[in-house]
């Protein structure tokens, strides 16, 4: 049985599969990303990590920590279509998926594709846009595909949504539902850089007699690279008693006095499917616990609602998960 220690019998752990060629890939979009963007390491790694699951992402933070410009330099370095969506109070479903035009000299209605159509796709202000406009994005973020006037379009692999939202401007916005919600594999909180990294932010910025800019990026990975590197992370080694633990975290949040809604099943796949990522990453063909405990938060902090009365009380959704992962024992 596979065990948590690299180093066995004193000889180098050797892996099934290649991964330090995946995590050189992926190490080389990292880095890359870093040189533009100063002080949000966390938030780049988990980027690294939806991709790599093939997960879609909520950014959320506060005006001016680098969400879009971490989501475009992103883009830049897949070799992929890229499009961008600013979401509008009165921005139409079909301004998003696209409409049916009528062809006079085919005398019929052609599909023209809207701007979802993309393989990475920028959603500006997410929360911005009402309810109708929002449900135009279920079926694609989970299904990878369309389906207007009883004709369905795939979506061309590989897909990812970076959604970003603004958690403290409130008018002009509206609440997100439960239900796109869950399909976002990870929310990641944006959060300030430290007082070094913003010395070195604004010391780059001097450097360069302004803003960076991002045509001069050339694609370092490809759509075919993005294709093999999922097909190695599936095959990942996770251990029973790590399902086992995966599902008791879960099943916790349902069964949690702090909170009236727990996470739901495709939660847990999130965690397998995500911790399966961040090994590959660290350069591992296995899944450790921690690697289990890292994901969690940014995975569950938006499946997950708290009660009045602990909202009232100042708790957060992160409180909330420390002190299950805590709790639940962890395999050994």
């Amino acid at each position: 049985m596979e065990t948590y220690n690299s180093n066995q019998e004193g000889n180098e752990y050797q892996s099934r599969i290649p991964v330090d060629k995946v995590a050189a890939m992926m190490d080389k979009v990292k880095d890359t990303i870093a040189e533009i963007v100063v002080g949000q390491d966390l938030m780049i790694e988990q980027l690294m990590t939806a991709l790599l699951a093939d997960g879609h992402v909520l950014l959320e933070g506060v005006p001016g920590v680098a969400k879009t410009l971490t989501a475009k330099t992103m883009a830049k370095m897949v070799e992929a279509d890229f499009s961008r969506i600013q979401f509008t109070p009165d921005l139409m479903p079909s301004d998003v998926i696209g409409t049916n035009i009528f062809n006079p000299q085919k005398a019929n209605f052609d599909f023209k594709k809207g701007p979802i159509f993309g393989n990475i796709v920028l959603i500006d202000e997410i929360n911005r846009s009402p309810a109708k406009t929002q449900a135009a994005l279920f079926e694609v973020m989970e299904e990878r595909q369309i389906t207007t006037d009883g004709v369905t379009y795939p979506m061309e692999a590989p897909f990812m949504v970076i959604a970003t939202q603004n958690p403290i401007e409130h008018e002009g916005t509206y609440r997100l539902p439960e239900a796109q919600l869950d399909r976002f594999l990870f929310k990641i909180n944006v959060q300030y850089p430290s007082l070094e990294e913003e010395v070195l932010m604004l010391t780059h910025h001097h450097e360069q007699k302004g803003a960076v800019s991002l045509d001069s990026l050339k694609p370092v990975i490809s759509k075919a690279d993005i294709d093999y590197c999922r097909s190695i992370v599936k095959q990942v080694l996770v251990e029973s008693k790590l399902l086992q633990y995966i599902t008791q975290i879960v099943a916790d949040t349902r069964n949690n006095p702090s909170l009236f809604l727990g996470a739901s099943p495709r939660a847990a796949i999130a965690i397998l499917n995500a911790s399966k990522a961040l090994a590959i990453l660290k350069g591992r063909d296995f899944v450790t616990p921690d690697d289990i405990k890292a994901i969690v938060p940014a995975v569950l902090r938006h499946r997950i609602a708290l009660t009045p009365e602990k909202e009232m009380e100042g708790l957060s959704p992160d409180d909330v998960l420390k002190e299950i992962v805590n709790r639940v024992e962890v395999p050994r």
